[in-house]
């Protein structure tokens, strides 16, 4: 094809799929007029309510990079620099008899490099002299634009905002400002600062869910109100999902630069018992510590109950490490986050709301009918009663005395949690319209001992 007649140059990260779009603007053209150069065989991911997912992106083949090249006006070595999905190959593609064809195929952008995020539309404007939207693979941890005071938002969720405007929140752009000298700590410590991220945000996650029930929590639902214009108003549960990541970054550096702390590994160390075990206490002075670094010194105590958190598992495995008696591997590594330890997307947690709402609460599912303190009560005894089975790891040695204290104390506490969960669970769902023979049949309790001690329960409420 003949070369492009306008100049169109690309962003640093930004998406091909995004470049394809803006040189569709420059030429008055629809996006898919010109991926019409292309010869493609699959099709673009779409939100479930229709549309083309904003963080949908091609990869090309050779052929097909030169097209590009062509109809930018820009050479291909700058492309390469510019677009990190530029030189991603596709074996479909780039082999065989079709591969002197310019081909192009669909992919998500998450699966071809990592998150994407809208772009600030001033910044775009002001390097591209298009006021147009613009989709760039942006860590977690760059999300704030400084100059414009914007959080830019995930591009993979169902929703219409791009960005939310920080000026009445200056906290969460000083945090942007402090994490890259929080990143420089990690390296110097031998961590990777993403790992450092990672697990600070699963563990402030987790706060974040549970911090509606918190009675002197006032800082986070102020700051949520503030980036949602003023007021949630009566779309709270929405704004929750859609602010969590920007409201939760001041505490998300903070707890990150403690956690890189030898200091605060030693107190994890101490309240362990170190080579003598012992359960942990509400007074833990490691939670303790990190409540003060968040500035929330009353957080100690809730924080060292929840048991099976990313944080017991990042203090269990530093623990586990030094203990030893157990085989190497990425059990003993506080940065390796376990998948079941990630918080919820935004995109995924949207899923989850659009559905609860349609199912108007008619019993067909769980988080429908069963209210949010109900399931965080049984998964925090589920958790609880699995950090206290871990908590066993490499402690039969020593005298027997030493030995049987320590196993059976962990088991009886871990078996008693487990029958709360129980019986919490089974009271949900008799609440929630299941048939109590039913219920005593999955518990394996006779139906009218089951409903005696729910009555039982019932009573002492």
């Amino acid at each position: 094809m003949a070369a492009g007649v306008l100049r169109t140059v690309p962003l640093a990260g930004e998406l091909t799929t995004s470049l394809i779009s803006r040189v569709a603007t420059r030429y008055g053209l629809a996006a898919g007029n010109v991926l019409r150069l292309w010869t493609c065989r699959n099709f673009a991911a779409r939100y479930d309510g229709g549309g083309v997912r904003a963080d949908a992106e091609v990869v090309l083949n050779d052929a097909g990079r030169r097209v590009l090249a062509e109809l930018c006006r820009v050479e291909p070595h700058v492309l390469a620099r510019a677009l990190p999905a530029f030189t991603v190959d596709d074996p479909k593609i780039s082999t065989g008899k079709e591969a002197a064809v310019a081909q192009a195929r669909w992919r998500a952008a998450g699966t071809v490099v990592g998150p994407a995020a809208f772009g600030c539309q001033l910044c775009t404007a002001r390097r591209t002299g298009q006021a147009v939207r613009a989709v760039q693979y942006v860590p977690r941890w760059r999300r704030v634009c400084l100059k414009h005071g914007r959080w830019l938002l995930d591009a993979d969720a169902d929703q219409p905002l791009e960005h939310l405007t920080l000026h009445s929140v200056p906290e969460v752009m000083a945090a942007q400002r402090r994490w890259p000298g929080v990143a420089r700590r990690a390296m110097r410590a031998g961590v990777e600062p993403e790992q450092a991220f990672t697990v600070a945000h699963a563990v402030v996650a987790r706060w974040w869910e549970e911090a509606l029930y918190w009675e002197h929590e006032e800082t986070w639902p102020r700051r949520l109100h503030q980036l949602a214009g003023s007021s949630a108003g009566t779309e709270l549960e929405w704004w929750r999902i859609v602010g969590r990541d920007a409201a939760i970054l001041p505490e998300v550096v903070a707890v990150a630069g403690a956690l890189l702390e030898p200091a605060m590994a030693e107190l994890a160390w101490r309240a362990s018992g170190g080579m003598r075990p012992r359960a942990l206490e509400d007074d833990d002075p490691f939670c303790h510590r990190l409540g003060e670094r968040v500035g929330r010194p009353w957080l100690g105590s809730l924080v060292a109950a929840d048991y099976g958190s990313p944080l017991s598992d990042f203090t269990g495995a530093i623990v586990r490490g030094r203990r030893g008696g157990g085989p190497p591997g990425w059990r003993d590594d506080p940065w390796q986050l376990k998948r079941e330890q990630q918080p919820a997307t935004m995109a995924g947690q949207l899923r989850v709301l659009v559905a609860e709402r349609h199912s108007g609460g008619s019993g067909t599912r769980w988080r429908a009918t069963v209210r949010a303190e109900h399931r965080l009560h049984i998964t925090q005894l589920l958790d609880d009663a699995r950090e206290q089975l871990a908590q066993l790891h490499g402690t039969q040695n020593g005298t027997t005395a030493e030995v049987a204290r320590t196993l059976l104390e962990h088991l009886s506490h871990s078996a008693g949690l487990i029958d709360q969960a129980l019986l919490h669970t089974a009271a949900a769902a008799v609440a929630a319209g299941v048939a109590l023979e039913e219920v005593a049949q999955w518990s394996r309790l006779p139906a009218d001992e089951l409903a005696q001690v729910l009555a039982a329960g019932q009573d002492d409420g």
